[in-house]
């Protein structure tokens, strides 16, 4: 927990949002092309998932609040009460308190359009068709790129003119995207956004950036359900003393009815 020590920048305005509404189609790029989601490599053991709340309390809790989740649960991941004092409190929150934020709803929907939505769930919520929501979110935070003509100066080849900038780029670099020509099955013409490449360097090369990125989509994933695991190994013991019971009955039926022809 020492590099926790290290403050990132927190600016309202670099955290503005990260899923603006759960209900927005997703697209791969500016074409509507079939979306494609890489595997997130979760890590849930406590190294990952301390170094993920130090990403998460930095770069995203500044607009967006888990208001399900209460810093003491960090304990789960091997926090003490005074590691996550000094580490994850910055303001005049207390152990004990949910995870929230001092932006209003009101100031957020005039600055940004629309609040930035409670990240308890996410992973869970962004679940569909084209993979888990781990896989989205891991996938999203890495294909940001440089676009002048948004607002914020970004823009996003998974969710196309989003609203939020990227939060991360101090460590990943800025990327620009490379667009061709295209034509679909309908005829239609239209742009398409062909690869994205680093064209300034950031503080982490690509492999360091993608493991910083998994660390807080472990964490953000784990956030949503924080007893998975102790659920998982509950439930194998439950399958196993089904199989138990199982065998005893069929034994019992058999002495019941050895007699009968």
């Amino acid at each position: 927990m020492s590099s926790m020590k290290t403050m990132f920048p927190r600016t309202v305005r670099f955290c503005a949002a990260l899923l603006f509404s759960a209900a927005l189609p997703m697209a791969a790029s500016a074409s509507g092309s079939e979306l494609h989601l890489d595997k997130a490599p979760l890590q849930f053991d406590n190294a990952s998932l301390q170094n993920g709340a130090k990403l998460f309390v930095n770069y995203c809790l500044n607009c967006h609040s888990a208001s399900f989740m209460r810093y003491n649960r960090l304990h789960d991941i091997g926090l003490t009460d005074l590691q996550i004092k000094d580490n994850l409190l910055f303001t005049g929150d207390k152990v004990g308190d949910l995870m929230k934020v001092a932006l209003r709803r009101e100031d957020a929907k005039q600055w940004f359009g629309v609040a930035p939505p409670d990240l308890s769930v996410v992973a869970r919520a962004r679940s569909g068709e084209f993979g888990t929501g781990a896989d989205w979110l891991y996938t999203y935070l890495r294909q940001f790129y440089r676009d002048d003509s948004r607002p914020t100066g970004w823009n996003n080849a998974v969710f196309p003119n989003v609203g939020m900038p990227n939060v991360l780029w101090t460590l990943q670099g800025q990327q620009a995207g490379h667009f061709v020509e295209k034509t679909d099955e309908h005829g239609v013409k239209g742009t398409h956004l062909e690869k994205l490449e680093i064209v300034q360097p950031g503080k982490l090369s690509k492999e360091e950036f993608d493991e910083e990125v998994a660390d807080l989509v472990s964490f953000i994933t784990w956030m949503g359900e924080p007893a998975q695991e102790a659920r998982q190994q509950i439930g194998w013991y439950v399958l196993a003393l089904l199989a138990v019971l199982g065998v005893l009955t069929y034994l019992l039926k058999r002495a019941f009815w050895k007699d009968v022809h």
